[in-house]
């Protein structure tokens, strides 16, 4: 069904060309986009690969990557763009959401940290889709708790030798480069000795482990690593910096997991108002009824509240603030009220919402996952609640 322009491109986070942005891609995902994937591995594997390009010759995935000398729209990543493009994409088609955020999740440490030579080397090729990036954090045993990494990496001579595992990576299986984090340092606790490294696909000693189906497809696996050999030179920043590179990394793409379940929720109750316009019931439509009344209401609220926190996010990490509350918040009620609201969405369509192959079934497994990864809605929790007392000592003491 035709999409409005959403309301809160006026909204004052937002500058002349953030609203040009979203028009032209709201205009070529109407052109581009559909829902016609299949759900076999190989099937989402061959659309996943099909989007990435897609998205590069759209031009659309330069704005994933920072430098312009590197094929990025910017010399700086635009986090109210990025936030933008997942949230249209998102309303659109859950997959190319996926394949345009883990593009810039998998190439964010070279943009933010990465040497010249690196960023010549990956970015322009991540910018255009020649080339799928990869995020490799999660380990089986270290999810959001980073500093209980046990992937080691050891110095010999002017390479490293990875071993041990990640798991849970996006884009695992048909990524053409991971990066990787591992403990370099002595201690095996504690985030001071985790450090970063690109992984090309054919690294001697690298493997995929096992590939991991889940109700949203989309790639999803183990890698193994056993001493696989990377050159010195493969390490992005100083030894020891790799969880302050992987924390800055994902303060710009926490906030866009928000951004990518704000558009999911804008898509569902898209699909809530079309049924309570067109349901006949009773002589009237399903939309007469207060009760139905009251959910839309429920729904439009949480929806704004949540495209408020999300903005301000990227609004303040675009003016170089410190935005880890914000992000936090952002996600913690963006991807809860998407829930809630593809939830309501569901019942209004009552048998057919959860027939396969439905919208709102499809965005009913599509969220799920969301209130998981980079960070589940109790981490978010923490993160909110320590920096809140944090905030408070500094106060009382000064």
């Amino acid at each position: 069904m035709p999409r409005a322009a959403p309301d809160h491109l006026d909204w004052p986070f937002f500058e002349p060309r953030h609203r040009a942005f979203a028009a032209e891609l709201e205009a070529w995902a109407d052109a581009s986009l559909g829902h016609a994937h299949g759900s076999d591995r190989a099937a989402v594997d061959a659309a996943c690969r099909a989007l990435v390009r897609s998205l590069g010759d759209g031009g659309w995935l330069a704005h994933a990557v920072a430098g312009r000398a590197h094929g990025g729209a910017g010399d700086t990543i635009d986090t109210r763009a990025i936030c933008l493009a997942r949230e249209t994409l998102a309303r659109h088609d859950g997959l190319a959401d996926f394949a345009f955020a883990m593009q810039g999740l998998g190439s964010g440490a070279i943009s933010l940290a990465g040497s010249e030579e690196q960023k010549k080397r990956y970015l322009p090729r991540v910018a255009t889709g020649e080339a799928i990036a990869a995020f490799a954090l999660s380990e089986p045993e270290a999810g959001s708790d980073v500093a209980a990494m046990a992937c080691s990496a050891s110095a010999e001579g002017d390479t490293y030798l990875l071993n041990g595992d990640k798991t849970w990576i996006s884009n695992g299986g048909i990524a053409d480069f991971y990066v990787v984090f591992a403990r370099t340092g002595s201690d095996p606790k504690g985030s001071r000795g985790i450090s970063a490294f690109i992984v090309d696909a054919d690294a001697p000693g690298f493997e995929i482990a096992e590939r991991i189906d889940v109700i949203a497809p989309h790639p999803l696996a183990r890698l193994h690593f056993t001493n696989c050999r990377v050159p010195a030179s493969s390490r992005v920043g100083s030894e020891g910096e790799g969880f302050k590179i992987a924390m800055r990394t994902l303060d710009v793409f926490r906030t866009s997991v928000a951004a990518a379940a704000l558009g999911f929720a804008r898509c569902a109750f898209d699909e809530a108002m079309h049924r309570a316009t067109t349901r006949r019931m009773f002589e009237g439509v399903l939309g007469d009824f207060q009760l139905t009344q009251a959910k839309l209401a429920d729904m439009a609220v949480t929806i704004d509240s949540a495209a408020l926190l999300v903005y301000r996010a990227a609004w303040l990490r675009d003016q170089g603030k410190n935005v880890t509350r914000e992000a936090a918040m952002a996600k913690l009620a963006a991807t809860e009220g998407a829930q809630q609201v593809i939830d309501a969405a569901v019942q209004m369509w009552g048998g057919q919402g959860v027939q396969s192959g439905q919208t709102v079934e499809r965005l009913y497994r599509e969220i799920r996952a969301l209130r998981i990864y980079e960070g589940a809605s109790e981490v978010q929790q923490l993160i909110i609640g320590r920096d809140l007392l944090k905030e408070h000592k500094t106060k009382e003491t000064t």
